[in-house]
């Protein structure tokens, strides 16, 4: 079926955004930058950004700030701590820590994204060191060369585990990483064949575990040639995924996937429109960060084909909010709800990750979102900005229920909200008689609305 993306001219799409009178540099295009990128962001870094200029904020969101370094310590040393516990799920709640407090979110963002491309879940790798191992990879590489990621994920001990890659024996090939190499992570289906699955798994029988890391068994491994994809060869380390990776659909597959990530859910965006991102990555040596810059910096990511045409998952909604809002919270209770609400981080429900987009949302997924907003924000060991909801905003200088409503409605809204329904978070923030508590249902209202779920 035809679709409204069918009429975009790719070269149009990817050139740099430039102002005009029918599209200026404000607050909504500012604001849909930072949900899309970072999370979200206070209203005073909004504002600062408008006057800053669209090119200069993207530079800034998409380089490591000086302050990385720190802050990267300072988690890894909190996460050490939590391995001590041996506990998995304790994880999550030190992930949740780092989005909400790291100085480069897109970088949080870019691995939460490849956690879900390269889903490995703790539910079989009990091993919390390893999971932790495999989060920190993905960190490394998330901005960064993906045939480099790709080569250390198939040596990654989590993932070793979770596709049974631990036990590939020549004598017996498993072809359960071979196959999601191709299907999942590289080509797509209906890229590979039966033969070429049986022919990869080969090239990874020896690939064990000793002692907690990567290891490779040459007595396991088959060493006679093999053929994949049309190539022969005995493809020797990593040559296999080398040979994938030059195969033309794979820069195709995996800019098709952050164009789903960073531009729109859906519809599912013609060739022609992929293709110049394609070439592009391939010409900069599958640099992921050079075409997230591209992208974040297009014509087509300001357009009216992309804000608030995605749908908020779980971490977005609750780590959103919360850095709209200088908010901190219990991270162990946030980390627990959000894998009630479908996004238990460090948790994804098998290989092919969240599914994302439309599957976050129905009737009763609605109502678990809302309550999730409404625990979030009457949870004792929530702040914001260091303090209750009613001093925050005191501090902003909202002291109107209309400021207030019209405060949280261009920070977290991507889409119009109806007259009637701002009407209605006005009478609820004004009606009732404890204010704190009437700025609790107010957002906890709103979170209820249809327009809260898009970004």
């Amino acid at each position: 079926m035809p679709s409204a993306l069918d009429a975009i001219d790719p070269a149009w799409a990817w050139q740099p955004f430039v102002l005009s009178a029918e599209q200026q540099w404000d607050r909504k295009l500012a604001a849909h930058l930072f949900r899309r990128a970072t999370f979200g962001a206070t209203a005073a870094k909004i504002d600062a950004a408008v006057k800053q200029g669209p090119e200069s904020v993207v530079d800034q969101i998409v380089h490591a700030p000086d302050e990385m370094g720190e802050f990267s310590r300072q988690s890894d040393e909190l996460a050490n701590t939590i391995l001590a516990t041996g506990d998995p799920q304790q994880l999550a709640a030190w992930w949740i820590y780092v989005m909400l407090n790291t100085p480069h979110p897109l970088l949080e963002r870019m691995t939460l994204f490849w956690h879900g491309h390269f889903a490995t879940s703790a539910e079989k790798v009990s091993d919390a060191a390893l999971m932790l191992n495999q989060n920190r990879l993905l960190r490394r590489y998330a901005l960064g060369d993906f045939r480099l990621l790709v080569q250390e994920i198939s040596r990654d001990p989590a993932m070793l585990v979770y596709l049974d890659s631990a036990t590939n024996r020549r004598a017996h090939p498993n072809e359960n990483y071979a196959r999601e190499l191709m299907e999942l992570f590289c080509l797509g289906e209906g890229n590979y064949s039966e033969k070429d699955v049986q022919e990869l798994a080969r090239c990874f029988t020896g690939w064990e575990i000793k002692l907690g890391k990567f290891h490779f068994n040459q007595f396991q491994h088959d060493s006679d040639t093999k053929t994949v994809l049309g190539k022969t060869g005995n493809f020797v380390e990593g040559e296999m995924i080398d040979w994938i990776l030059q195969q033309p659909q794979a820069a195709r597959f995996i800019v098709g996937k952050l164009y789903r990530q960073l531009v729109c859910d859906e519809p599912i965006p013609p060739p022609d429109l992929i293709e110049p991102l394609a070439i592009e990555l391939r010409q900069h040596d599958w640099q992921i960060g050079h075409v997230v810059r591209r992208i974040l910096g297009s014509q087509l990511f300001f357009s009216s084909y992309a804000v608030g045409h995605k749908v908020r998952s779980p971490v977005d909604l609750a780590v959103g909010l919360l850095r709209s809002l200088e908010g901190s919270t219990n991270a162990r209770e946030l980390a627990a709800d959000l894998r009630q609400n479908g996004q238990g981080l460090f948790f994804p429900p098998n290989v092919k990750g969240w599914d994302g987009g439309r599957t976050w949302i129905n009737s009763s997924a609605i109502l678990g979102r809302a309550n999730m907003v409404a625990q979030l924000i009457g949870d004792e060991k929530t702040h914001f900005g260091g303090g209750r909801l009613d001093e925050y905003f005191a501090r902003l200088g909202k002291n109107t229920p209309n400021q207030t409503v019209d405060l949280l409605i261009d920070n977290l809204l991507a889409v119009p909200l109806a007259p009637a329904a701002r009407d209605r978070l006005i009478e609820i923030c004004r009606n009732h008689p404890n204010q704190g508590l009437g700025y609790a249902e107010t957002i906890h209202a709103l979170a209820t609305l249809p327009e809260f779920q898009l970004c």
